[in-house]
């Protein structure tokens, strides 16, 4: 059975696009040895992540067993999760940063 979309830990809320999809498909997305099927809400570029479980507003995103951002807004089932709806939680200059070691 060909994939469409794989996870890679349990508490992945998105997965990633492995092709373009289109909104109204019913995609296979791949977690370990099992398939679950997904409707796509809207179109999803390869590469690209979107929603496998309702994601709240402020909820914490995680893709590939990491937080890698925060939902802005809800996100529902098959939506694209990107950009415009997550804000990242790396690299910015807001959050204290302790010293490098040896005082630098």
């Amino acid at each position: 059975m060909a994939i469409d979309a794989v996870m890679i830990k349990k508490e992945d809320n998105v997965a990633t696009a492995l092709r373009d999809l289109k909104a109204g498909e019913l995609v296979s997305v791949r977690f370990e040895d099992s398939i679950t099927k997904v409707d796509i809400a809207e179109d999803i570029s390869y590469g690209h992540k979107f929603a496998v479980q309702t994601i709240s507003k402020g909820e914490n995103i995680q893709k590939y067993g990491e937080v890698i951002g925060r939902a802005t807004h809800d996100i529902a089932v098959g939506n694209h999760a990107h950009v415009h709806n997550i804000e990242s939680l790396r690299g910015r200059g807001d959050f204290a940063q302790a010293p490098l070691a040896g005082g630098e």
